[in-house]
């Protein structure tokens, strides 16, 4: 049987070779990555570029004008998401870390895109707390700190529209979710958002999980009714 280390080398290689069909070369995403990388940041842990592309899409098939990202890292997210915006879209980035938010406004006018992108720097439950926009968000993208999932959650769900979608990254953790032997904060975090999503009647919601060069991971898909 093969172990994890065979199966990542194979689900890399499959995004690699769906991705060389379907995603072409881009010089501003691949400086925004090495740029990221360069600053001592992880930007590994940042979505793949299938991922990326998945947003991009879903925002373009929604028409999504305006965009609440919920931890942004180095911008490579906010970027993919930025493009599929018209010319008056918005993203607004929530980051905790200063060096993460200055890399995300260098990143995003290197990709041409600093009209569309605004990066708010603080504790993004506090940030979220603070919102009340004339206009709801079309999309809100919660890519933070796992054991704070459901606060967000809910923050998400009153500032965005009916009718628009919250997505929550990194919930597959390696199959581990299931296991409540399994004591880790962000697995736990995923466990309490979903016993919180069971029990709202404002949303419909979906799990789906993924391979890739990111591993066995997943994302929650949710509805704003």
């Amino acid at each position: 049987m093969a172990d994890a280390s065979d199966n990542l080398d194979l689900w890399t290689r499959s995004d690699q070779y769906h991705n060389s069909f379907l995603i072409k070369p881009d010089p501003a995403l691949e400086a925004t990555q090495n740029n990221t990388r360069e600053k001592g940041i992880k930007y590994e842990i940042s979505v793949s570029p299938a991922q990326g592309k998945f947003l991009h899409l879903l925002l373009l098939s929604i028409g999504a004008k305006r965009v609440l990202e919920v931890g942004s890292l180095g911008g490579y997210s906010a970027i993919w998401m930025a493009r599929a915006l018209p010319d008056d879209g918005e993203v607004v980035a929530l980051e905790l870390n200063q060096l993460h938010a200055e890399t995300i406004e260098e990143n995003v006018k290197n990709a041409g895109l600093a009209s569309k992108v605004k990066v708010n720097v603080g504790p993004a439950h506090a940030s979220m707390q603070a919102m009340h926009p004339e206009t709801p968000f079309d999309l809100v993208f919660i890519d933070a700190d796992k054991p704070n999932n459901t606060n967000y959650f809910i923050e998400a769900k009153r500032l965005v529209r009916k009718g628009g979608v919250i997505i929550v990254d990194n919930v597959g953790r390696s199959g581990r979710v299931c296991d409540e032997s399994y004591n880790n904060a962000s697995a736990e975090g995923v466990r309490a958002l979903l016993r919180h999503i069971k029990d709202d009647p404002e949303v419909e919601a979906t799990t789906i999980h993924t391979v890739g060069e990111k591993g066995f991971d997943g994302f929650t898909f949710a509805y704003r009714k």
